[in-house]
């Protein structure tokens, strides 16, 4: 039995070796009852990961052409399991084979494996009796309910149609002008027309990729990287170049000659305390990813969702307020700093740039949500937004305090961690004597969920022994309760080595 496996092909591997084995089985070139090679047999013949002959076998099964015994032994069962149905054409009667249509088969494949560990472990956080360190919101007690109900009231006094009406597809223009007197607040400078306000972040990102992304299109990403990022860009077909970081932020030595190999559409960055490692670019960097744009045209992404959140020292100035030309594209995000649930978040870019991006969004949206925009708006009108960020900061300062003095006594069994000026994560160092993955289902089981740092690295390579908390959602007494339950999940789960 040959497999021919065509790596520049865009169909993917497991779904090669399906097609080629199906073929046969059903030429009969493989009879009924022969046993396929075993999955690790057949992976090194073809050069392949175990797991993608495993996936090949997979759907093999759910074709109804083979079966498997307790995982190991796979064999021929096709005219075995053959069932038909008779039709009448005038008469002629004609049996015709009857399959199931097969569903996993016909969904991209991308699509399909979009079930990881974060999803697994982001769900928990909404179990009841979880103490979750795996979120990055804060909890409703944090945000001012008094002001909330007074202003809702009177929206509701002034214009009770508003929630019953569409709004324009760009956002409210009295919110994109108070959103431009916020930006100006910051250095940048830009005028309502020039503004998209969109649900979330993710989706402007995901906006943006459609906008400019081919497939087989190359783009620049820091490493580690959200998933939720580097999803964007492979279910678009990009290929996904990460550049590593340091304390400083994305690395920009070396660059030069990337760029000129790749010649990438753009390069992704999320400069104020990093989603997962709360660093923030420095200024210096900044300038010198700025200068890399101008002398290779090369737009910069870049997205904003926690650099309001400061507890020390001042602000970095954003790329977008360093921007001498018109290379940066500014997301902004509201998730972490207003109400989540309300979810709102606004993109800044040039104007060519924004006359496509509004054409798109009126393709994909009827209508923003009416009420949230208002509410932002007076939120950001009579300066209570910006009133809330420092309580907000307060709360959050307090709560990474308290998480960091409870790891105290873990950085002595090789515990690392530094202490984040501002954001929502603390990203921690695990022991390397610690089994990772034992670490990781061991936690779950004691109720405690968190990210694991692998998955935020597209390619599996890296991380094995990080993990990133938040500190923002959870309460005191659950950072008090959870954290010494991670530390001696972390001490049992330390392999020693033998004597």
């Amino acid at each position: 039995m040959e497999i021919n496996i065509k790596q520049s092909s865009s169909v993917p591997i497991y779904i090669q070796i399906r097609n080629q084995i199906r073929d046969m089985i059903l030429k009969q070139e493989i009879p009924d009852g022969f046993v396929l090679p075993s999955e690790r047999t057949l992976a090194r013949k073809t050069g392949v990961h175990r797991n993608t002959v495993n996936k090949a076998y997979h759907e093999l099964r759910a074709d109804g052409l083979i079966e498997s015994y307790q995982g190991l032994c796979h064999s021929v069962s096709y005219s075995e399991k053959k069932q038909s149905f008779e039709t009448e054409t005038g008469n002629n009667t004609r049996t015709r084979q009857s399959l199931p249509i097969h569903w996993e088969a016909m969904i991209k494949e991308e699509f399909l494996n979009l079930e990881t560990t974060f999803d697994l472990l982001f769900s928990k956080s909404y179990v009841p009796g979880n103490i979750s360190f795996a979120g990055g919101i804060a909890p409703p007690e944090a945000y001012g309910k008094d002001d909330l109900r007074r202003i809702l009231s009177e929206i509701l006094d002034e214009n009770s149609d508003i929630i019953y009406e569409y709004t324009p597809y760009q956002g409210l223009y009295s919110l994109r002008r108070n959103l431009c007197d916020f930006l100006s607040g910051k250095g940048i400078q830009a005028r309502p027309e020039e503004l998209q306000v969109l649900p979330e972040s993710n989706q402007a990102l995901s906006y943006l990729v459609e906008l400019l992304i081919k497939p087989g299109d190359a783009v620049f990403s820091e490493e580690p990287v959200s998933p939720d990022v580097y999803r964007e860009f492979a279910l678009a077909g990009a290929r996904l170049i990460t550049v590593p970081m340091d304390e400083e932020g994305m690395i920009c030595s070396g660059l030069d000659a990337l760029i000129e190999k790749h010649h990438p559409k753009f390069i992704y960055v999320n400069p104020g305390f990093h989603d997962p490692t709360g660093i923030t670019m420095t200024l210096k960097r900044r300038k010198q990813l700025l200068d890399l744009s101008y002398r290779h045209r090369l737009p910069i992404i870049e997205m904003d969702e926690a650099s309001e959140i400061i507890f020390e020292g001042s602000s970095v100035p954003s790329l977008k307020s360093l921007d001498a030309g018109e290379n940066v594209i500014y997301i902004y995000s509201f998730a972490l700093t207003f109400a989540p649930g309300l979810g709102l978040a606004f993109l800044a870019g040039p104007k060519p740039l924004m006359n496509s991006l509004r054409h798109l969004v009126s393709l994909r949206l009827i209508s923003l949500d009416s009420l949230s925009q208002q509410l932002l708006n007076r939120y950001l009108q009579e300066g209570i937004y910006m009133r809330n960020l420092k309580n907000l900061c307060a709360f959050y300062k307090q709560k990474l305090d308290l998480m960091c003095d409870m790891l105290e006594d873990a950085v002595k069994e090789g515990l690392g961690f530094q202490k984040p000026g501002g954001g929502v994560y603390l990203w921690c160092r695990l022991p390397e004597t610690v089994h990772f993955n034992n670490f990781v289902e061991r936690s779950g089981r004691e109720g405690v969920s968190f990210i694991p740092g692998n998955i935020f690295y597209p390619f599996g390579n890296k991380g094995d022994n990080f993990i990133r908390l938040n500190y923002s959602y959870p309460s005191e007494e659950q950072i008090l309760k959870g954290i010494p339950i991670l530390m001696e999940v972390m001490s049992d789960c330390i392999v020693t080595a033998p004597t």
